[in-house]
């Protein structure tokens, strides 16, 4: 093989009937996700792209290229639907970024459980499995695009998460199918816990092929918006209906004043100086849930049946979870976001505490939900009003001084944006089982740094 051809060369030249991209506007596009939520992160990857990108079809391709780039030491960087917002799908170190989403079959469903290849679409795996009576536990509301790969290695839950909790909650991946990155690539089933030693790890310690979830039964859901005047009111709201063990739900999104305002396709049903829930309810606890609206002093602003939802062309999920901070940021340039978990049981207390720390500063956006030991409590989401990294990180002290949870969501170091620091040494060992030459998304694990 000609010499002068650079290691990504030479593996395209070998592979060539792999599906290449190599111009350069479209590699540039494809090596970006949206980190750009981040000013911090905007700036730190700045320029940061692949080399080429290849989109494999099938386990084949993907097993020839990965040879091929361990053979020659050159990284791979795995990619779901680029919707992930921490730079996990970045590449800092070049090579070739790995395109799952050419390697996407549905391969089944059955009583409570599915299984497809990584690079389906978390839409298409519910419109495959519905038809057998089962949905998703949970999906993000980037589930038009995300893909299933994506939500195990950057996911957290998304609605659904306020019945079945995180993606981490015991139960909910069963298993994956996973490659290892050598000259020789071995394929090894991990089940349960040995499973999620891969999940939210950015792709940094295995290549899952395919992946096996939980699933939950299929139900029409309703939707409805309840609007209140008083902060403190609506947040009761929305925990009074989290806490309703008789209802069940998919959604519970509090958004307070002014974040509604940034909603502007949902502006009829927004009423200017109002704090406003978001739900999703099972069409048959409907009647239910505007009788809890009316007793907490809620005005319905919005109301469809499944149907009716359906038929409007969009869903409420796509407003909460991380869409809304994409609203806000299609509006306000100036705005970034944070990532908070607060304590079950003192969660109200908290929230409206550090709404009026930080009130018009950091503006709160809270979704209702069961964490990973099953208790009730609620994430955030919040809008900040960015003016310096410096203040940021100040913001950030401030919050965990209040006994707040923060995961970072401004670096690229997966132990950086945990809360808890340091990875278990389970997950370094599963990395030097499944990349024991330091190949996949290469920088991001302060465990293992890349030595090129």
């Amino acid at each position: 093989m000609n010499a002068a051809l650079s290691p990504v060369e030479q593996i395209q030249h070998e592979l060539p009937d792999l599906d290449w991209i190599t111009d350069d506007n479209r590699v540039t596009r494809l090596s970006q996700d949206f980190s750009w939520f981040s000013p911090v992160l905007k700036r730190d990857l700045a320029g940061k792209r692949a080399a080429a990108v290849a989109k494999p079809r099938s386990e084949d391709e993907i097993r020839r290229l990965v040879s091929a780039c361990a053979r020659r030491k050159v990284p791979i960087t795995v990619r779901g639907g680029g919707t992930g917002n921490y730079g996990q799908a970045v590449p800092l170190h070049g090579g070739i970024l790995l395109d799952m989403s050419g390697y996407n079959a549905f391969l089944w469903a059955r009583p409570g459980v599915g299984r497809a290849q990584a690079g389906i679409k978390l839409g298409e795996f519910d419109r495959a499995a519905r038809p057998t009576g089962w949905e998703l536990r949970a999906i993000p509301s980037t589930f038009k695009s995300a893909t299933l790969g994506g939500l195990f290695g950057g996911g957290f839950g998304g609605a659904g998460s306020i019945t079945y909790g995180p993606l981490a909650a015991p139960g909910n991946v069963l298993g994956v199918r996973a490659m290892t990155i050598e000259a020789e690539p071995q394929i090894v089933e991990l089940r349960g816990a040995e499973a999620m030693r891969m999940h939210h790890l950015w792709g940094t310690n295995g290549l899952v092929l395919e992946i096996e979830v939980g699933l939950a039964p299929a139900l029409p859901w309703a939707e409805t918006i309840v609007v209140f005047d008083d902060f403190d009111q609506a947040l009761a709201f929305g925990d009074a209906v989290a806490h309703a063990t008789g209802v069940v739900k998919k959604e519970i999104c509090f958004l307070a004043d002014p974040i509604p305002a940034y909603m502007h396709t949902l502006a009829d049903h927004l009423p200017a100086g109002k704090h406003a829930i978001l739900l999703l309810v099972a069409e048959y606890c409907r009647e239910t849930t505007l009788e809890m609206a009316a007793q907490h002093g809620g005005e319905v602003t919005y109301d469809k049946s499944a149907d009716e939802a359906a038929a409007s062309g969009r869903t409420l999920v796509e407003y909460g979870w991380n869409h809304t901070t994409l609203h806000a940021l299609k509006v306000d340039k100036g705005l970034t976001y944070l990532q908070s978990s607060f304590t079950p049981g003192e969660h109200l207390e908290q929230v409206s505490r550090m709404e009026k720390l930080f009130k018009g500063e950091v503006l709160m956006h809270a979704e209702f939900l069961r964490n990973g030991a099953g208790l009730t409590t609620c994430t955030a989401l919040q809008l900040v009003r960015y003016t310096t990294e410096e203040r940021l990180r100040e913001i950030i002290a401030i919050y965990r001084a209040n006994g707040v949870r923060i995961n970072d969501p401004h670096t690229f170091i997966i132990e950086e944006g945990k809360a808890g620091g340091d990875l278990d040494p389970e997950i370094v060992a599963t990395k030097r089982r499944f990349d024991p030459l330091g190949l996949l998304n290469p920088g991001k694990m302060r465990a293992w740094p890349y030595e090129g």
